[in-house]
C-alpha cells in the first residue's frame, strides 16, 4: 500500500507540475494535498514518515515547474537529501485538506537549504528545513559553481540564513570518505 500511495501521488504531482504555472527557481511551490486513509498511523493522524515522503514530492513540483529538473536530468544530476529538520506544530487528521509550500531558502559552498510548510487555513501545522546535495548519476559530488552553471540560478544572491548555516554545521556528519565510528558519550558530558 506505501508503495502504491507513494507513485500515485508521485504521479499526480508530476503532471500537476507539466500542465501548471512555471514558477521562478526561487519562488514558493504550493501545491494542494488531502490526508489520505494511508497517511495515518495508529494514533490516528498523519505519520511523521509520510510528511517526509510528501516534502519530496512538493520538492519535485518545484523542480519541475521551475524548469529545472529538466536542466539537472540533461546534465546527467540528481539531488539527494543530506540531512533535514522537521517541526510539528499541530496534526493532520484524516479527510484534512493542506497546502505545502516549498521555497529554496538559501546556498552554502556545498548545499541548497529549502524550507517548506504544511498549511492548513493560512496557518503553519508543520515546518521543515532540508539540506540537500547533487549527486552525477556517473559519480561524485556537484559543485555549487557547477549547479549555478546547469540552473541558471544566481547563488550567490541567496545567501544561508547565519542560524540555519550554524544548524547544519552542528548537525553534519563525517564525509563519506572519512570514518564515522559510533561511539556514545556518555550522558551529561
Amino acid at each position: 500500500m506505501d508503495l502504491l500511495r507513494r507513485y500515485v501521488r508521485l504521479l499526480l504531482i508530476t503532471l500537476s507540475a507539466r500542465r501548471g504555472p512555471r514558477l521562478d527557481p526561487l519562488g514558493i511551490s504550493r501545491i494542494n494535498g488531502r490526508v489520505w486513509p494511508t497517511d495515518i498511523d495508529e494514533f490516528r493522524h498523519v505519520n511523521n514518515g509520510v510528511y517526509l515522503s510528501l516534502l519530496d514530492h512538493a520538492r519535485l513540483d518545484l523542480l519541475e515547474r521551475s524548469g529545472l529538473w529538466s536542466r539537472i536530468r540533461a546534465a546527467g544530476v540528481y539531488p539527494v537529501v543530506s540531512m533535514q529538520t522537521v517541526s510539528y506544530r499541530k496534526s493532520l487528521k484524516l479527510g484534512q485538506r493542506y497546502v505545502i509550500e516549498t521555497r529554496i531558502a538559501g546556498f552554502d559552498e556545498r548545499s541548497v537549504f529549502i524550507e517548506q510548510r504544511f498549511v492548513v487555513a493560512g496557518e503553519i501545522y508543520v515546518r521543515a528545513y532540508v539540506v540537500g546535495r547533487f549527486l552525477r548519476e556517473r559519480g561524485g559530488v556537484v559543485s555549487m559553481g557547477e549547479l549555478a552553471e546547469i540552473t541558471g540560478v544566481d547563488i550567490a544572491s541567496v545567501p544561508v540564513p547565519a542560524w540555519l548555516a550554524d544548524w547544519a554545521e552542528a548537525s553534519r556528519l563525517p564525509s563519506t570518505r572519512d570514518d564515522a565510528p559510533s561511539e556514545w558519550q556518555p550522558l551529561g558530558s
